[in-house]
C-alpha cells in the first residue's frame, strides 16, 4: 500500500446553525415579561491549513469527510446557543484545491497559509429580536442555516529546491539515497520510481557532500526531490505525465540526469534534447529555470559525454556536482522567486434571482429570501405577515413581474410555497 498520495478528494461540511428560541419571561411578581428567546450559535467552518509536518494527502484518500460541528439552539432568558467548532484540516505545503470544474481556488504555499472550505450556517433569532411596537409577543423564531456543504479536488506539488529530472532507470533515486537520508527502493528497474521522494542535503562551509549529523554554524541546506521518470510524450500525459511535472513545477533548479550507460540504448545528448522539449511543452517557463546537466552512472559509462558526470555508487563527481546546485539555489534563494500563498475570493452573492422551473414554477434563489421564510411556525399570522414584508422589502413581487408572473402561478422559496399575486 502506498504511503505517498498527491491528489485526493476533500468533502468539506461547514456546521450548521442553531435555531432561535419562542420564549416568554414568566417570574412571580413580574407581569407581562415578555418575549426572552436567545440565538441560535453559528456553525462551524472548515478551514485547510498548510503544515510542513504533513508530507501526503494520504489521510484523505479513504476518509475524505471533513465536518465542522454545529451550533447550540437558543434558550430562555436570553441565552444564546454556542457557537460550533471550526474544524482545522492540515494539509501539506503546495496543496492546490481545485472546484469541481478545475478552477484553482486556493494553493497553499508556505506552512500556516489558510483557506476557508466551507462556510458554517448562521444561528436563528429567537423572538426576542422580532418584538416591536407592532408585534409585542412573537411567537415564532428562526430557524438555523445549514452549513455550506461542498466537493473540492487537493493536488500537491512538492516543495524543494532541487528537482532531478530524468528517464526512468537514470539513477535519481540512487543519487538521492547518497547524498540524503531519502531510502527510496533501488533497484535495475525496468520502470520508474512511482511515488516522489524529498531529501534533505546539508552541507558545510566547504560544500562538502557528507550529510554530516547536524548542522553548524554556516552550514547550507537544500532539499532534493526524486520524482517520477519523465519518458518522451509526458506533456501530452503519457506515463506518469502531469503527475511527474506537476512535482517538477515548484523546483526553484533542476538537475537534467543523461544516463550514461549503454543498456539504455539513447544517446545521452538525445536523452537530454528529449526532456527539455517535453518541460518546453509542458510549460515553457520550466525550460528557462535554472538547470545543472550530468551525465550519470559514471562507472559503467560507455557513451561519449563531455560534461559533468558522476556515480552515486562511488561517489566520483557527487561533491562537484552539490557545489554547483548549491551555486544556483542561493541564487534562486536570493531573487526569492518561490510562488506565494495564491488564494481566489469571490463576493457572496446578494439579492435574489427569480428562476422559471419546467414545470412553471417560479423558483427564488437567495440566501437573504431562504432566510426570510425560515421561520419556526409560518401557519402564525403575526409569522407570515412578518416573512411577507420582508420578502416585499427585498424585492421579490417587482422580480416575479418582471420575470412574466400572473396571479395564481406557485412561488418556490426554498421548502415554503405560496401562490402569485401581484400588488
Amino acid at each position: 500500500m502506498s504511503s505517498f498520495v498527491d491528489e485526493c478528494q476533500l468533502h468539506a461540511k461547514g456546521g450548521n446553525g442553531g435555531a432561535g428560541c419562542v420564549s416568554f419571561r414568566r417570574e412571580a411578581h413580574v407581569p407581562r415579561g415578555g418575549p426572552d428567546g436567545g440565538d441560535g450559535g453559528r456553525g462551524g467552518d472548515v478551514w485547510l491549513v498548510a503544515d510542513r509536518n504533513v508530507a501526503s494527502l494520504l489521510a484523505f484518500r479513504d476518509f475524505p469527510f471533513r465536518r465542522a460541528t454545529d451550533g447550540g439552539h437558543g434558550q430562555g432568558r436570553k441565552r444564546h446557543g454556542r457557537n460550533g467548532v471550526d474544524e482545522i484540516v492540515h494539509v501539506p505545503e503546495g496543496t492546490v484545491v481545485r472546484d469541481s470544474d478545475g478552477a484553482v481556488l486556493a494553493d497553499l504555499v508556505n506552512a500556516g497559509d489558510r483557506w476557508l472550505a466551507a462556510h458554517g450556517g448562521r444561528g436563528g433569532h429567537g423572538n426576542t429580536r422580532f418584538a416591536s411596537n407592532r408585534l409585542r409577543a412573537p411567537h415564532f423564531a428562526a430557524q438555523s442555516e445549514s452549513g455550506e456543504e461542498r466537493w473540492h479536488s487537493l493536488e500537491l506539488k512538492l516543495m524543494a529546491d532541487v528537482a532531478l529530472v530524468g528517464f526512468p532507470n537514470a539513477g535519481k533515486s540512487t543519487f538521492i539515497s547518497a547524498v540524503s537520508a531519502a531510502r527510496p527502493k533501488i533497484a535495475s528497474y525496468p520502470f520508474t520510481t512511482l511515488t516522489p521522494h524529498l531529501g534533505v542535503v546539508r552541507l558545510d562551509d566547504g560544500a562538502s557532500s557528507a550529510p554530516g549529523p547536524g548542522p553548524g554554524s554556516g552550514s547550507f541546506e537544500m532539499v532534493i526531490a526524486d520524482v517520477p521518470g519523465l519518458i518522451e510524450g509526458a506533456a501530452e500525459g503519457k506515463g506518469l505525465g502531469h503527475q511527474f511535472l506537476r512535482h517538477v513545477d515548484r523546483a526553484r533548479v533542476l538537475l537534467v540526469m543523461a544516463d550514461l550507460a549503454e543498456v539504455t540504448n539513447r544517446d545521452p545528448h538525445e536523452q537530454v534534447d528529449v526532456l527539455a522539449a517535453e518541460l518546453e511543452r509542458y510549460d515553457p517557463e520550466l525550460a528557462r529555470r535554472r538547470k545543472l546537466v550530468v551525465g550519470t552512472k559514471a562507472d559503467v559509462a560507455h557513451l561519449d559525454w563531455h560534461g559533468l558526470r558522476l556515480s552515486a555508487v562511488t561517489g566520483e563527481g557527487v561533491a562537484q556536482v552539490l557545489r554547483e546546485l548549491r551555486l544556483l539555489v542561493d541564487e534562486a534563494r536570493a531573487i526569492d522567486d518561490a510562488p506565494g500563498q495564491y488564494v481566489v475570493h469571490r463576493p457572496e452573492p446578494t439579492g435574489v434571482t427569480v428562476l422559471r422551473l419546467a414545470d412553471g414554477v417560479f423558483e427564488i434563489v437567495g440566501r437573504q429570501a431562504l432566510r426570510a421564510v425560515a421561520l419556526s411556525d409560518l401557519t402564525d399570522p403575526d409569522a407570515l405577515a412578518w416573512a411577507q414584508r420582508r420578502l416585499e422589502s427585498l424585492g421579490v413581487s417587482r422580480a416575479l413581474a418582471r420575470n412574466g408572473a400572473v396571479e395564481g402561478d406557485l412561488v418556490r422559496i426554498g421548502d415554503f410555497e405560496f401562490t402569485y399575486e401581484p400588488d
